[in-house]
């Protein structure tokens, strides 16, 4: 069959987790549909693995995913970009030269890092960490230049390194961490006054703070980049402070976790209707142009808190919207609430969590708020290892109705942060949780009488409702 007279029922460009989702789905629900998939890169990734790859805690290539994923259920894999999408004759041309014809398109391209656009950001040893491309890079200047082998972890050389890290957000404090493992001097600079400005306010970062400090990372907080100094490879950076950090061109290197934008290269000029954070779907995930769906990074969405436009770039995100997307394309009954933005992440010993809107969200959003918080040890306080759990929840003043929440502690923050979310996705109150019914164990809990979400909960709801928010 010639390249040009490729025929698909289902083409999906792009294989993350939206598309691998919706690939899936499809052909178990209906196994006679054609489903094909276009994805250019030699492996589809375990994106939030990397920084543990490079830490060396296990090979990059353990991060890979099998492309069994898909063609064991049936899907067709062609390893081609897709250039340009023609909807009035459903055409996609390829960078091959060929073409494929669909009946119906599903667009989940993703995101690409954000590179900021300022004096001296191309220079060399700059990286952003998205793909194995870029961890081996990265893990290349580890080892002063040598290639390293994805079957096998980075071992430094054992000469000095500096890393200047752009971002506090939850990847620039897996990055800063990863480095120090490997014994280098880290550099992390955040334009907000606190880490992880966008999980948790300033009140609950102080334990992160400590935590990074611990490990040996310089913090410069409430600055930002205006400048990266060099004239081939990168030697300094200058920030907003007035301070500079000095570099061995050659040597050291920066790192940028800023953010994620859509990527959009296949989807401009067709009629759809795009905005800052990608196309504009509704909660089937169609688009405006007919037989086109997109999920995932590359698509705009609201909050499921209170039905506005918001950010949600989170893998989390995308597998529920490449379901939605494969069950309406087959003509099921469903639609997607909206991002709620559970999430996690971990600093040295603490991890973190934090979902719904952070208190500083919430207002900024027009919200008058109400936040108390809860504190009890992990585990019963005799008991080996054990360590605090603190958490903070953000509350609409007038109706008590839970907006958000924030965990941080030595262990089981995720499942704390999960149950939030489900709080926040089912619009409880105060009252609801206060009421919540726990369960107790030496090794798993604190004592019989305590819980944090418990406590934090029944002070929301006996506050009065008077008073500034």
């Amino acid at each position: 069959m010639e390249k040009s007279e490729r025929k698909t029922d289902v083409l999906i460009i792009g294989g993350g987790p939206a598309g691998t989702q919706a690939a899936r789905l499809i052909k178990e629900k209906s196994p006679e549909t054609t489903v094909t998939m276009l994805r250019p890169e030699s492996h589809s990734l375990v994106y939030c693995a990397i920084p543990y790859a490079i830490e060396g805690l296990f090979p990059l290539a353990s991060t890979f995913k099998s492309d069994d994923l898909v063609t064991g259920v049936g899907v067709e894999m062609i390893r081609q970009k897709a250039v340009r999408v023609d909807p009035d004759t459903r055409t996609v041309t390829l960078d091959d030269g060929g073409a494929v014809r669909y009946e119906k398109l599903f667009i989940a391209t993703g995101a690409l890092p954000l590179k900021p656009n300022l004096p001296g950001a191309d220079l060399e040893n700059i990286f952003t960490v998205k793909t194995a491309e870029d961890a081996l890079a990265i893990m290349r200047r580890l080892q002063g230049g040598v290639e390293c082998d994805p079957l096998r972890p980075p071992k430094r050389d054992g000469d000095p390194i500096r890393a200047v890290v752009i971002g506090a957000g939850a990847i620039g404090l897996e990055q800063a961490a990863a480095y120090r493992a490997h014994d280098v001097e880290v550099d992390l600079v955040e334009m907000a006054p606190h880490p992880l400005p966008n999980l948790i306010d300033a009140d609950m970062a102080g334990d992160v703070i400590r935590e990074m400090e611990r490990l040996g990372v310089r913090l410069h907080l409430g600055a930002a980049v205006e400048r990266f100094l060099g004239e081939k490879h990168l030697a300094g950076v200058v920030l907003s402070n007035g301070e500079k950090i000095d570099l061995r061109p050659g040597r050291d290197f920066a790192v940028l976790a800023v953010g994620m934008r859509p990527d959009l290269r296949c989807a401009e000029g067709i009629g759809l209707d795009i905005d800052r954070d990608g196309i504009v779907v509704d909660d089937r995930m169609r688009t405006r142009v007919p037989n086109i769906w997109a999920a995932g990074d590359c698509v705009a969405f609201k909050s499921g808190v209170d039905g506005r436009p918001i950010g949600g770039k989170l893998a989390t995100n995308a597998v529920p919207m490449g379901k939605t997307a494969a069950m309406d394309m087959l003509g099921l009954e469903t639609h997607y609430p909206g991002f709620f933005n559970g999430a996690v992440t971990v600093a040295g010993n603490l991890r973190v969590g934090g979902t719904g809107f952070t208190e500083a969200t919430a207002r900024s959003r027009g919200f008058r708020t109400l936040s108390t918080f809860g504190e009890t040890a992990t585990r019963f306080p005799m008991m080996p290892g054990a360590g605090k759990v603190r958490v903070k929840l953000v509350f609409d003043r007038e109706s008590r109705r839970i907006l958000g929440g924030q965990v941080i502690g030595d262990e089981a923050v995720a499942e704390r942060t999960d149950l939030l979310t489900l709080a926040v996705q089912h619009r409880l109150v105060a009252r609801d949780l206060s009421r919540f019914s726990y369960c107790a164990q030496p090794w798993q809990t604190f004592y019989p009488a305590r819980n944090a979400i418990v406590e934090a909960a029944t002070r929301a709801a006996e506050t009065p409702c008077d008073g500034e928010g």
